[in-house]
């Protein structure tokens, strides 16, 4: 069973993914303190990030660059979720794998973790 970190500072947004991708048969860790992320990674050793861009700091930008300077996150897919426009060029650039803009399609949510992780549930 894939592990998966969902990283965003809006609660309903991580109760709803959490929800939904744990149907999906995915373990899922939920945190709203981007702060926390790095630590909480270390303790679950995800397969998988999803990350939002606009929280408090650090900042979903400065959090992937912080997982892909980390030799033990360095290869482990990064997913960001925004409501920004143009934040994908900026968001592929620092290291991240894939890219939904808000709001988005959960069966589409579904379809990129199977892309990043090779699961299919």
């Amino acid at each position: 069973m894939a592990k998966i970190l969902i990283v965003d500072d809006d609660e309903k947004v991580t109760t709803l993914l959490g929800r939904y991708l744990s149907s999906l048969g995915y373990q899922i860790t939920a945190i709203n303190q981007s702060a926390k992320a790095v630590s909480t990674a270390e303790q679950i050793k995800p397969d998988l990030f999803i990350l939002d861009i606009m929280m408090p700091p650090p900042d979903g930008f400065t959090l992937t660059s912080m997982l892909r300077d980390n030799p033990k996150f360095a290869k482990t897919p990064i997913l960001i979720i925004t409501a920004l426009d143009h934040s994908n060029s900026r968001a592929t650039t620092l290291g991240a794998n894939g890219y939904l803009a808000k709001p988005f399609n959960l069966d589409e949510l579904a379809a990129k973790i199977v892309e990043l992780i090779g699961e299919d549930k």
